[in-house]
């Protein structure tokens, strides 16, 4: 089982709540005008990782950084064949998993669905941008809690905090979270 990966972020804040690995796809049928990830969106190779590699990383900064959950971005991550065997893996760790997409929840395989704890769905739309939701790109995205582990979190998705964002630099200069949209 192989997946298409354009980057992960072994410990984040930025990505949901609590300390979080985020995992972002490379490839997007969709292609949502404005996108603050368009580089993500052309369907080509990125980096070939196994299932094994991806749980590998995960039990990994799980014990040294104490991660609680996965999030997935893209790109379109839905796209990945074996997203469900993913996400049933990372659930036998106890991590939770988190989906960011742009299909709506009615499109998605039931697999899929029902292998993650809360999904992010609905294209980004520029003239719906959300002012007030935290990582939410446009009015229009919808939360659908699968499971009940996020319930309890929801504050951290709708109390306006200050901006937070990532700085990566290894082999690129990535910054992730919060985007700034004037």
């Amino acid at each position: 089982m192989m997946f298409n990966v354009a980057r992960i972020n072994i410990c984040t804040e930025a990505e949901g709540p609590h300390k979080r690995m985020a995992i972002w796809f490379q490839g997007c049928s969709i292609g949502c005008p404005s996108c603050c990830n368009p580089e993500l969106q052309e369907m080509k190779t990125a980096h070939i990782m196994s299932l094994e590699e991806i749980i590998s990383i995960a039990k990994k900064t799980k014990e040294e950084n104490g991660i609680e959950g996965i999030t997935y971005l893209g790109g379109e991550p839905t796209l990945q064949k074996h997203l469900m065997e993913l996400s049933n893996e990372f659930h036998k760790e106890e991590l939770g998993v988190i989906l960011f997409t742009g299909y709506k929840i009615a499109q998605l395989k039931e697999s899929i669905v029902t292998s993650v704890d809360l999904i992010v769905d609905g294209q980004f739309i520029e003239s719906k941008i959300d002012h007030d939701r935290n990582l939410i790109g446009s009015t229009n995205q919808k939360f659908h809690h699968i499971t009940n582990r996020y319930v309890d979190d929801m504050n951290w998705f709708l109390v306006k905090r200050n901006q937070q964002v990532d700085v990566n630099v290894v082999d690129d200069f990535i910054i992730t979270g919060d985007v700034v949209i004037k």
